[in-house]
C-alpha cells in the first residue's frame, strides 16, 4: 500500500482491538503512534509493522490512569514533530467488584482512562485537525451503552458518555472535515475479559455467535468513520440487540440532537 502521509495515535495499542487497529491502519500506509502501559509489547508491535508495511511507528509508554498522561503523550508527539490526523481512543478497563467494596482509587482510574483521557486527547488533537481540514476520531464505546444499567458497574454509564459525546463532537466538527465515530462492539475476543477475570464465565454462558474478533471490529469501525457514520455497532447480532433495547433509532436521535439543540448559538 502507498503511504498516506497521515499519522494515527492509538491508545491501548498493545493488544486486542487496539493492536487490530494498528495493523489495519499500517496496512493502509498510515504512520502510527502506539500508546499503552506495556512498552515491550508496543516495541514488538512497532517493529512488526515497520518491517511489514514500511511505515513509521513511534512508541509512547503511558498509563492513562495518570491524569498527566494525555498532556505528556501530546507533548511527546510535538517533540517528535508529528501531527495527529487519526485518533483511536481505545484504552479501557473495568472493575470486577461492587461499587461499595471498590477502593475509590480504582473507580477514579476507570473514569480517568475512559472519560477524562478520552475527552482530553480529543480536545488536544482537534485544533490541528481543524487547521489541516482533516481528522478521524474513533472513541471506543460499547454495546453496553444501549443496555439498561448493570448493578454495581460504572461501565454502562461511562460508555453511554462516550456514545453521546462522540455524536456531539461529530455534529460540531464535521464542517471542518473531521469525522467522529462511537464504535460500540459487543463481546470481543481480547484481553479485556482476562483482566476482569470473566473470560471463562462469559465464554461458558454466551454462544459463539455473540463473539467477534478484534480485526473485524477494527475494520468495521474504520470503514464507518470514513463513511461519516457517528455510531458504529459492528456485527449483525449486535445491531439487532441494540435496536431491540433502544426505543429511539440511533439516526433519528442524532438528527434530533443536531437540529433541536437548545444550547446551540
Amino acid at each position: 500500500m502507498p503511504r498516506t502521509g497521515r499519522t494515527a495515535l492509538i491508545t491501548g495499542a498493545s493488544a486486542g482491538i487496539g493492536a487490530a487497529f494498528a495493523r489495519h491502519l499500517a496496512a493502509e500506509g498510515n504512520n502510527l503512534v502506539l500508546v499503552a502501559r506495556r512498552e515491550d509489547r508496543l516495541t514488538a508491535l512497532a517493529e512488526e509493522l515497520t518491517t511489514r508495511h514500511h511505515v513509521r511507528c513511534d512508541v509512547v509508554a503511558a498509563d492513562l490512569a495518570d491524569r498527566h498522561a494525555p498532556r505528556a503523550i501530546m507533548e511527546r508527539t510535538q517533540a517528535l514533530g508529528i501531527d495527529i490526523d487519526v485518533l483511536v481512543n481505545n484504552a479501557g478497563m473495568s472493575g470486577n467488584s461492587t461499587f461499595a467494596d471498590a477502593p475509590f482509587d480504582a473507580l477514579s482510574a476507570e473514569i480517568q482512562v475512559m472519560i477524562t483521557a478520552v475527552t482530553e486527547l480529543a480536545h488536544r488533537t482537534v485544533p490541528g485537525m481543524k487547521e489541516r481540514g482533516y481528522g478521524r476520531i474513533i472513541n471506543l464505546s460499547s454495546l453496553a451503552a444501549f443496555m439498561p444499567p448493570a448493578a454495581s458497574l460504572l461501565y454502562t454509564g461511562i460508555k453511554s458518555y462516550v456514545l453521546d459525546v462522540s455524536q456531539a463532537l461529530d455534529m460540531e466538527l464535521r464542517p471542518h472535515g473531521i469525522h467522529v465515530t462511537a464504535l460500540c462492539p459487543g463481546f470481543t475476543h481480547s484481553e479485556f475479559h482476562d483482566v476482569m477475570g470473566t473470560r471463562d464465565a462469559a465464554t461458558a454462558k454466551l454462544p459463539s455467535v455473540l463473539w467477534q474478533n478484534p480485526e473485524d471490529v477494527a475494520r468495521e469501525g474504520w470503514r464507518a468513520v470514513n463513511a461519516g457514520k457517528p455510531v458504529c455497532i459492528p456485527g449483525f447480532v449486535n445491531k439487532v440487540t441494540a435496536a431491540a433495547v433502544k426505543p429511539i433509532p440511533t439516526r433519528f436521535g442524532y438528527y434530533l440532537g443536531r437540529t433541536f439543540n437548545p444550547f446551540k448559538h
